[in-house]
């Protein structure tokens, strides 16, 4: 059995993903005023944005203590969620708890993790659900995200909408994931996408606003690219791909097209803006390429929680899979690794 140092591990982990949140300070996205000839241009060769995504997980391989060290890094970067239909608060207490302390004491003792503490960046839960998770969450540093405008459809009145991210932000959410009209891409329409989330930006005030733009559901590249564009003129902190309720959710393609937006858009304004994968992220070997994606077309920089998500219940689980495996040489059921 292999017995890892927690100095080795965790100088692997710094030198895998740069500086620690703490040292940071990031101006937030203001945005931009309307401007159809940022995005007007942008045409996606889906063929080239395909073979580019495969490439990841063929020129890189992530093993031993800085697999390990990658997938500490990992579950810092999660948004623990649930969007049930049956939630009740003691579930969502229960995956606040796993939140708070994401790894077993056995297993951090196995690691050598020493004081050295690690939690997930978020818990996301709907609007109902945040009474139990900020009292659960306080003192925590977790953020506290909910779900809102007509999730998962967005197809309330905007009024409507709008109150809805006043109220969770009024409950504690200090980030709020809208979903916008899938409607407004389809018809072309750019500018009402712009004013509407422009809108939910202002009704968010010092929330972070991630837009969730149900990518599955827009029809091609180009439109997620012009899609993102849109989103981050008009003041979006992430742009996120899914809702995780559509047939397809999270895709390396997909992802790609996002990414690259964000990194125009960095050129054109210098802001830097956030990227959560949300669906279709359930294991660690994908999410290690998502991370290589990251590092490769933006920098270590977007390998901090301020700038990346994983929106994922199930990933945490198979992590802690993973890492059981590292510090022991056999894995583990899944049952052993719950989320409460």
């Amino acid at each position: 059995m292999t017995q890892p140092a927690h100095g080795a591990t965790v100088i692997a982990l710094h030198e895998q993903s740069g500086q620690t949140v703490g040292e940071l300070d990031l101006p937030r996205n203001p945005g931009l005023a309307f401007d159809p000839d940022c995005f007007a241009g942008m045409k996606i060769n889906r063929s080239a944005t395909e073979r580019r995504a495969t490439s990841y997980g063929l020129r890189r391989s992530i093993k031993k203590q800085q697999q390990a060290a990658w997938l500490l890094k990992a579950i810092s970067l999660i948004d623990l969620t649930t969007l049930a239909g049956d939630d009740t608060d003691a579930r969502v207490r229960r995956l606040c708890a796993k939140a708070k302390q994401p790894l077993s004491s056995n297993l951090r003792k196995q690691l050598d993790m020493g004081e050295w503490q690690v939690s997930t960046a978020a818990v996301c839960v709907y609007h109902d659900m945040l009474g139990a998770a900020q009292q659960s969450l306080e003192g925590s540093g977790v953020h506290l995200a909910a779900v809102s405008t007509g999730f998962p459809a967005g197809l309330s009145p905007l009024p409507l909408r709008l109150q809805e991210i006043e109220y969770s932000v009024a409950k504690g959410a200090d980030e709020i994931d809208i979903v916008i009209s899938r409607r407004q891409v389809l018809e072309g329409n750019w500018r009402g996408l712009y004013d509407e989330v422009k809108a939910m930006r202002e009704a968010c005030g010092d929330a972070h606003i991630k837009t969730i733009l149900a990518t599955g559901e827009l029809g091609n590249l180009t439109n997620v690219a012009k899609a993102s564009m849109v989103c981050m003129m008009a003041g979006a902190d992430f742009i996120k791909t899914s809702t995780g309720k559509e047939t397809t959710n999270a895709t390396l393609p997909v992802s790609l097209t996002m990414v690259r937006a964000i990194r125009e858009y960095l050129a054109i304004t210098g802001y830097k803006v956030g990227f959560k994968p949300a669906g279709g992220v359930s294991d660690a070997k994908t999410a290690l390429l998502y991370m290589t994606m990251m590092k490769e077309e933006l920098g270590l920089r977007w390998l901090q929680p301020d700038l990346f998500r994983f929106g994922a219940s199930s990933l945490l689980g198979d992590i802690e899979r993973q890492l059981d495996h590292y510090v022991s040489g056999y894995y583990s059921a899944a049952y052993r690794h719950s989320m409460g």
